[in-house]
């Protein structure tokens, strides 16, 4: 599989937007997040090992850029990667396939269901971490992200309902899946700015 190094690289040449490339940071760190927690209830069948699911988290969207349609974005990376010589796994490429509904490819392992139900969340954990008064993820607490999330007013764009997936695709409560990925969030900080 292409290394995590190899993969940077990628991203730092295709992608100008920096706050794209914080979102899939976040997502590998939610991606490595969810997996240690389904591994430590003793789940079995999660479809790859937890390398995979963090590389999908990283390169979800590094096909997000202009002349990209949206029916490929979540394909296309795994096309330019793999004409490059780069290996991208059948379970990386299905997830960041099926993490955007426009493809038409949908969910079905866990591996799956964690990238669609974790990539709107990592933006709804930023835009909260973002109206606290200090800005500071550290800082950013389950309740405030539960709050805002029943508020549909706030960070409108956030498909809510694809979040809340997580229960009955993961079987994992609302709360723990923010818990986990807030955690995530946190550890890398530094790296998403926050």
């Amino acid at each position: 599989m292409i290394s995590r190094k190899k993969a940077l690289e990628f991203l730092d040449k295709k992608i100008k937007n920096k706050n794209i490339v914080k979102h899939m940071l976040a997502l590998e760190a939610v991606m490595g997040g969810v997996y240690d927690f389904l591994k430590s209830r003793g789940e079995t069948d999660l479809a790859g090992v937890k390398e995979e699911w963090t590389m999908a988290g990283l390169l979800h969207d590094a096909d997000y850029v202009e002349g990209v349609p949206e029916e490929k974005q979540g394909v296309q990376v795994t096309e330019w990667l793999r004409e490059r010589g780069e290996e991208i796994p059948d379970n990386v490429a299905q997830a960041m396939a099926a993490h955007n509904a426009a493809t038409g490819v949908k969910p079905q392992t866990k591996m799956d269901w964690a990238i669609f139900c974790g990539d709107s969340l990592t933006g709804l954990i930023a835009a909260v971490t973002l109206v606290h008064p200090d800005k500071k993820i550290a800082n950013t607490k389950v309740k405030s992200v539960i709050k805002k999330f029943k508020d549909k007013s706030f960070a409108k764009g956030t498909r809510r309902e694809d979040i809340r997936m997580c229960e009955d695709r993961l079987n994992v409560p609302l709360r723990e899946f923010i818990e986990v990925s807030l955690k995530a969030m946190q550890r890398i900080a530094k790296q998403l700015g926050l």
